[in-house]
């Protein structure tokens, strides 16, 4: 048995914040403003790992409404996102995800990206696609104001 969920996050670009994708740094005037670190590409991961089984999203998780995630690695996150799929019998199949963003371009960070998220996964990097791509200059992207990320999660049964 399979189950898949999409997930869907933006986050606004802003001077002095880090820029923070995929669980690395990267190196950048402008970061995302959040809550947490602004990480979009594992908030729509894990949004699209709790899609799969319904089991509402990061916010409801994880609210902005709480000091304890104040800055928080997304990380960790990602970590109780994937702790509560296993509990409930599942595995990883395969995700995919896609970043939107205009500048800086990301192709020499993607197998980091891939490397680090697919470690706090507890899964092979083949089972994690990361790609990137512009807006070519259209929107909230294109204009440098933002980030968009999105992703979808295949699970099968652990």
């Amino acid at each position: 048995m399979y189950r898949t969920g999409f997930g869907y996050d933006v986050h606004k670009l802003v001077e002095n914040r880090r820029l923070i994708l995929g669980g690395i740094e990267i190196p950048f005037t402008k970061g995302t403003l959040g809550h947490s670190d602004g990480d979009a590409a594992i908030h729509a991961i894990c949004d699209a790992l709790l899609g799969a089984l319904a089991m509402r999203d990061i916010g409801f998780h994880f609210p902005d409404t709480s000091a304890d995630y104040k800055d928080i690695d997304s990380k960790i996150l990602l970590k109780k996102t994937i702790d509560m799929v296993r509990a409930k019998g599942w595995e990883i199949s395969n995700i995919d995800t896609t970043i939107c963003l205009e500048k800086p371009k990301l192709k020499d960070f993607i197998p980091l990206m891939q490397s680090t998220m697919s470690e706090v996964l507890g899964i092979n990097p083949d089972q994690l696609s990361v790609k990137a791509t512009t807006t070519e200059t259209m929107g909230f992207v294109g204009t440098g104001e933002g980030v968009a990320v999105y992703a979808v999660a295949m699970l099968c049964r652990g």
